[in-house]
């Protein structure tokens, strides 16, 4: 009978050093076209959400169903949305930005929200 490898115990994992001022390159997708970045304002259930868009506009947004178990939006979440061509009131949920791809969408002054939000 043949056994899978296993993990060696008796080796101690390896450290990870942090060094202070050293500041990692953080890549940001950017929005294209016909989108926006928003940021969620209230979860109504069922893969839908009310979405605060950069151009001013609420949105009532979904989650495709390709992304639905890859995505977890909360409130507060800053995303990429894609308006519908024949309703634009309505949209599609397309990237869930990280905490640090925030940060630097602030410093580029792409995304502009009160402090309070984030």
């Amino acid at each position: 009978m043949a056994f899978g490898k296993f993990k060696d115990k008796s080796k101690p994992n390896k450290e990870k050093v942090f060094v202070a001022g050293e500041e990692k390159v953080v890549r940001i997708k950017l929005p294209r076209g016909r989108e926006v970045i928003g940021i969620i304002a209230q979860r109504c259930g069922g893969s839908r959400m009310i979405v605060s868009c950069m151009d001013g506009k609420t949105r009532n947004c979904k989650v495709p169903g390709r992304k639905r178990r890859g995505l977890w939006l909360r409130e507060g979440d800053a995303i990429i949305v894609e308006p519908w061509e024949f309703d634009d009131e309505k949209g599609e949920v397309l990237y869930k930005y990280t905490d640090n791809q925030v940060v630097k969408l602030k410093e580029m002054g792409k995304l502009t929200t009160s402090d309070e939000e984030f």
